[in-house]
């Protein structure tokens, strides 16, 4: 067994053993503690061991060679779509806008006519009563 520490490095026939038990049926937590190891260890085992055999098990950590995978560059029609996306934002977050305008406008006026009475120097209520001598 390899020694303990940060990159502990492990033979490749202990790998192929480890691997060999979980495709016999055994649970992978149950075998990964019992070898010290983490699930996702020898699930990275396991995943090396299906994509690439047993030279999967010994690849060094790190960008491997050839071509790489890089994400697909934004296409103009991407592009155009989120533009679109975010135009039709824009238009909706104008008409609320607008009309929280209109209540704000209808407010003031309602203000306004509630006030007009009262700068009279009449109130409301005054108007509906008799007044006796």
């Amino acid at each position: 067994m390899a020694a303990r520490g940060k990159n502990r490095q492990f033979p490749t026939a202990y790998k192929l053993r480890a691997i060999k038990r979980v495709e016999q049926g055994e649970a992978v937590l149950p075998v990964a503690r019992e070898l010290g190891i983490s699930r996702k260890i020898l699930h990275d085992w396991i995943k090396a061991w299906k994509a690439h055999g047993p030279e999967g098990l010994n690849r060094k950590p790190g960008p491997k060679p050839g071509p790489r995978k890089l994400k697909a560059p934004a296409t103009y029609d991407d592009k155009r779509s989120a533009l679109a996306r975010a135009n039709a934002r824009i238009a909706e977050l104008e008409r609320l806008v607008g009309r929280q305008q209109m209540d704000l406008d209808f407010f003031r006026q309602a203000l306004r006519a509630l006030e007009r009475p009262v700068a009279q120097g009449k109130p409301a209520s005054a108007s509906s009563k008799s007044s006796k001598p």
